[in-house]
């Protein structure tokens, strides 16, 4: 008499939350910008080889329909249980310059530093509550991991090499931030419902972020952010 076989499949089902949506605007800026200035990389002839045209400061990137780039936005308030990222945020150095000039990640979660040129770099990481981080790479040195442990507002990265290298970092202890594009839209995703507030932070604008609440409740908010010129007294 053959034995009967029983098997068990086991399946397992991922569902994300009903109860999450998007949080998706727009950053913009009224009044009259300040001009870029020229970056200055003639003390490094690869440096100024790297650009057909005059390299320019990107520490206020805005279109001509007032749309602001390089914005941080991100929420408080949110609850979050996740684990980092193992997938690491990228910071390259290309043509002399940091890409991107604003980052954003986790604690916990790998920052891949690349070096795209044929010059020496030296990275020097200006963190207040984790640890500051300081070393050189050679062109033959590509690649370079660093890793924050705890949440911190933002923070310089520069190059003791090129003056005019620099960049900002913020390291969060949940997924809801995202960084403005060039058309000053951003993104936030699997937001829980809930009722937060919402801050923007821009270069030149370091000491003073704009706030407000979003409500997020059975699908999409709509979040948008104005910045202006200060008034002269």
């Amino acid at each position: 008499m053959r034995k009967a076989i029983n098997y068990f499949i086991i399946i397992t089902i991922t569902i994300s939350s009903v109860f999450a949506g998007e949080v998706k605007g727009r950053v913009k800026y009224v009044g009259k910008p300040p001009k870029a200035k020229r970056l200055r990389m003639d003390a490094d002839p690869v440096c100024a080889a790297s650009h057909k045209e005059a390299a320019k400061a990107e520490s206020f990137i805005v279109d001509a329909n007032g749309n602001l780039a390089n914005v941080i936005v991100y929420l408080e308030g949110v609850s979050y249980s996740g684990k980092a990222p193992t997938k690491p945020a990228t910071l390259d150095q290309a043509g002399c310059v940091y890409s991107p000039h604003v980052v954003g990640l986790q604690a916990g979660q790998p920052l891949k530093i690349l070096n795209s040129d044929a010059t020496m770099h030296n990275i020097h990481g200006l963190p207040k509550v984790n640890r500051e981080f300081n070393f050189g790479m050679p062109k033959s040195l590509k690649e370079k991991t660093v890793t924050f442990n705890k949440a911190e507002s933002v923070f310089v990265v520069k190059c003791d090499v090129h003056p005019w290298m620099k960049s900002y970092a913020q390291v969060f202890d949940h997924p809801y931030f995202a960084v403005t594009s060039t058309d000053g839209s951003f993104s936030i995703k699997d937001v829980p419902d809930g009722t937060y507030k919402a801050v923007a932070w821009q270069e030149k604008f370091n000491k003073r972020t704009l706030s407000q609440n979003v409500t997020v409740k059975d699908g999409n908010a709509t979040l948008n952010f104005t910045f202006e010129r200060p008034k002269k007294k």
